[in-house]
Parts: C-alpha cells; structure tokens; sequence
C-alpha cells in the first residue's frame, strides 16, 4: 500500500528544473511555475528510488546558477523568503554549469526533475564573435551535456525537456515570415552552436524517445532585459553590483569603475530615452537603425514554453508575434512615449536622428555597433502553436516599448549611475 502510493505521489509530481534561472526568461518562467503551483505540496514528500537514492519533493522550482563573485539574482529576489540573506522557499538554486557534466548529473539526481527547462546560454551575439568557442561549448554541447545527464540518471522515459531555440538560426533568411520548415543558415557563432543545441535535442527524440521540444524563440524583451539591478539604490551604482555580468562592461579610470552601456539594443535604447528624459544624457549612439526583428514580450514566451511540456507529444515551434518593427521603429517608440518625435537626416553612418521641435542630435550611428555578419530580418509564424496549442501572444508592440520605457525612468530617477 505504501509503495503504491509513493508510486502515485511520484506521478503526480510537477518538478522543475531551470537553466538560465537568473536572467530574463529565467525569472518570468520560475514565477509562472510558481503561480501554477509548483510549490503547493501540502506537506514535505519524501521520495526512495529503487537505486535507494531518496529525495524530498515539496520544492518544485529548482534553478541552476553559476558560481560568480556577485550574487546575480536580481530578476528572481522577490521570489526569495528573505531577499537580503537569500533564504529559499519558492524555489531552490544549486551552483552549476553547462559545461560540468558531472555536476549536471549530481544535479538531476538530487532534483529528479519531471520538467527541464534549459534556458542558460551565451545569448549576446555580437559578443559570440569574440568567444566563439565559449558559446560553442555552452550553447551547443551544454544540451548535450543536460540530456546526457537526464539519460544517466534514469529519467529518459520520464522527463519532458525544453530547449530555449532562437530565430538566429535562420540568420540570412531564405523566406518571410519564417515557420517551423524554414531552411536554417545562421550567421553568427551563436547561431550555429544554438543550430546544434536544436539538432541534437531532435535526435535524442528521435533516437531514445525523449518528450524533447524546441521552442524557437523569435526576439523578446521586457524590463529584465540586459543588465539588471534590485532594489534600485541611490548609494550604489546597479554595474558596480554586476561586474560579474557578461553582458555589462566596464572601463576602469581613475579608480572608478565606470560603465561602457548596456547591450542588448532594445534596453539601450530605452535606458538612454529615460535618461534624455530626466535630462542625464543627450544622445544615444546605435549601429544598424535598419535591421528588423519580431518583437515579443518574455512574459507571454515562457508561458508557451510551459504549454509545450504539457502535451503528449513532443515536437518543435516557433514562438513570434508575426509582427515586423525595425531598430529605427523601437527608437521612434521610444522617444513617442516621452513626447519627443524624432526626425532623420543622411545616411548610412552620417545619418542623425533630431528632436523635431528643439533640433537637438539624440540618435548617433557607429560603425562599431555592427555586426560582422548581420542579419537583416526575422519575422516568425507562430500559426502552428496558435493551432496546437492555443497560444497567442497578449502583449503588443507598443505595450512592451512602453513598459520598458517607464521602467527605466523609474530607474535612471532613483540611481542615474545605472
């Protein structure tokens, strides 16, 4: 009678496992898990597998961080009992790497996750051209090595795992929109070793009959995009708290640690309005105003990415809005919603965008802000996830730039040396 029922609280389980826990997707994902009720166990399970391995099933929202010399988890210290000593209750993080396979393995053992959700990642672009085989080794063998982990602690018949895909993958598209049978030909370090991480999550599949899923992930963004800093503080700069961050970096002068700029172009972007607005910067100097993406909210992305666990069978799908905005339409959004419209004049690396009604310069172009090999346009077909699965995106174009905006005046207010 025991063993029967620990058989059913087993099956009834909902355990998740999060790569990637502290960064955009991360955190609205272990919310979303949360407000689902991965963490409403009445009572503490304790659990023995045959291999006499024993653990406790009350915790259903694990995370893996890794080891740095700042602790990172802005995004996610709401979700702490107490977010000043860090103390768990929501959740439960464990030091860990994607490119440790033995701790991968210690990891999935100690968890025994029922759900995968791998998120961690080199995700910056432009920056996998300068760490090409970092972004290799984590992006592409760092699937490998969490399925791996999953098959050797004898869950390949059991755990449904999610692989965060990307619409870089397409890279120098070969049709608009792009769907789900759109040839792949990416264009950077990234996207190729994402193009693995895609590939080899279909072969397990196919091969060992995992409930393996790629959600390929078209641009999206919130207020949690890029570098991130809470609480806001007015003693101390949010880049000196994140100079661990890989997507911050930093010019040492003087003794001072003084920030080169967000980059991620989308937080660029609106980062340097707040701050026009609240009159602590003039311009803001960007690279290509011409390359088009679709942009979502994360918001409504780790929702699907929820959905694609919960069916019977696993498959593939494009996560988009099905909606085309340019940088150059990101900037004007942005500069719309503090009342300031913007005017451009010449080309190429020449060309300016003017406040209208002052004619003051607010948007510069540099070269260095491109990238070797860029990609022109992404616009993504979610048609078969609507049809699948029901899901369609809630949050709009302007909403999102708008949302991003407010957030960062509240912000730059409280700490201009964000």
């Amino acid at each position: 009678m025991a063993e029967t029922a620990a058989k059913k609280a087993k099956s009834d389980r909902k355990v998740a496992l999060i790569t990637g826990i502290t960064g955009q997707d991360g955190s609205y994902l272990a919310e979303l898990l949360i407000e689902k009720g991965y963490t409403s166990s009445s009572r503490p399970l304790s659990l023995c597998l045959v291999n006499g391995f024993c653990f406790v099933a009350a915790v259903q929202v694990h995370g893996i961080i890794r080891r740095s010399s700042s602790f990172n988890t802005g995004r996610i210290a709401h979700l702490f009992a107490n977010p000043v000593t860090h103390e768990q209750n929501k959740m439960v993080l464990h030091y860990g790497d994607l490119t440790d396979s033995t701790n991968l393995v210690k990891i999935v053992m100690e968890v025994q996750p029922t759900e995968v959700y791998n998120l961690g990642a080199m995700s910056h672009v432009k920056v996998s051209f300068d760490m090409a085989e970092y972004t290799g080794n984590v992006d592409g063998l760092g699937t490998l090595r969490l399925l791996d982990a999953l098959r050797t602690s004898g869950l390949g018949d059991s755990v449904r795992f999610y692989q965060a895909s990307t619409s870089e993958l397409y890279g120098k598209v070969q049709e608009i929109p792009q769907t789900e049978k759109t040839p792949f030909y990416p264009r950077s370090p990234y996207g190729v070793a994402k193009l693995y991480g895609y590939w080899i999550v279909v072969n397990y599949r196919e091969s060992y009959g995992m409930h393996c899923n790629n959600g390929i992930l078209f641009n999206h963004e919130s207020p949690r995009r890029g570098a991130f800093c809470w609480p806001p503080s007015r003693l101390l700069p949010c880049h000196l708290r994140l100079v661990a961050s890989r997507r911050r970096l930093h010019l040492i002068m003087d003794g001072r640690n003084l920030p080169v700029g967000e980059t991620f172009v989308t937080r660029k972007i609106t980062r340097a309005v707040a701050k026009i607005h609240l009159g602590q910067q003039e311009s803001v100097t960007l690279g290509n105003l011409d390359a088009s993406r679709d942009w979502g909210h994360a918001k409504d992305y780790v929702e699907m990415m929820w959905l694609m666990l919960q069916q019977d069978t696993p498959d593939d799908f494009v996560i988009a809005t099905n909606e085309e905005h340019s940088v150059r339409e990101f900037v004007e959004a942005s500069f719309r919603h503090i009342g300031k419209e913007i005017v451009w004049e010449g080309e190429g690396v020449n060309e300016v965008g003017k406040e209208k009604d002052t004619g003051i310069v607010r948007v510069k172009i540099s070269e260095r802000y491109y990238r070797p090999a860029e990609v022109e346009r992404l616009l993504g077909n979610p048609e078969k996830a609507k049809q699948k699965l029901g899901w369609t995106p809630k949050i709009s174009f302007t909403e999102l730039v708008t949302e991003m905006v407010e957030a960062d005046i509240k912000l730059m207010r409280a700490n201009p040396l964000a």
